[in-house]
């Protein structure tokens, strides 16, 4: 038996249904493994990024998919571990063509599993951006329950100045991004 080197295994991208990336992922490593297929996909991965909101006054961390609808597979695809991959449930298929799929340069793989670790350890990742003009309500601090106006956005402190009607005059708050929320 010759000894496989790392070389064989390249990165690939499947395309799954939007929604269903955990459970397609769950159901790939039940079928590699029935297969006997495990040694040829060593990692499984999809990326998520760490979403804060505030409910109920407490910080509450969410991971959701970074690149919705994408599962990143390393993989050397010789053999069936191909068909296998694309015969599960939720699966469209590879990204880059059915029969024989592109792998991911070292470039795309290094940008994509960096800007994930990034976003990870940078700490808050805004759920949507805000612009200035538009109307939000305080959902958190002791203004809680205040509606006011956006006057500035900080996107690299995480901050926004809101111009609330307190007491009937206009005054300024500088609140973080998980404090306040979209009005409707």
């Amino acid at each position: 038996m010759t000894e496989q080197g790392t070389e064989q295994f390249k990165w690939y991208v499947v395309r799954a249904v939007t929604g269903q990336e955990k459970k397609v992922k769950a159901q790939l490593e039940v079928e590699l493994e029935r297969a006997g297929l495990t040694a040829q996909v060593p990692q499984i991965l999809i990326p998520t990024e760490k979403i804060y909101t505030v409910k109920n006054g407490k910080k509450v961390v969410k991971e959701k998919p970074y690149l919705p609808g994408y599962i990143m597979i390393h993989a050397d695809l010789a053999g069936e571990v191909g068909h296998v991959i694309t015969s599960i449930n939720g699966v469209v298929g590879f990204l880059g063509g059915k029969i024989t799929p592109t792998p991911l340069r070292q470039s795309e793989v290094s940008r994509i599993l960096g800007n994930v670790d990034d976003i990870s350890t940078d700490g808050e990742a805004m759920v949507e951006p805000y612009i200035v003009g538009e109307n939000v309500k305080v959902i958190d601090g002791p203004f809680t329950g205040f509606s006011g106006v956006i006057e500035e956005v900080s996107e690299d402190k995480k901050k926004l100045k809101v111009m609330v009607k307190i007491f009937g005059r206009r005054t300024p708050l500088e609140l973080n991004f998980v404090q306040v929320e979209k009005e409707s």
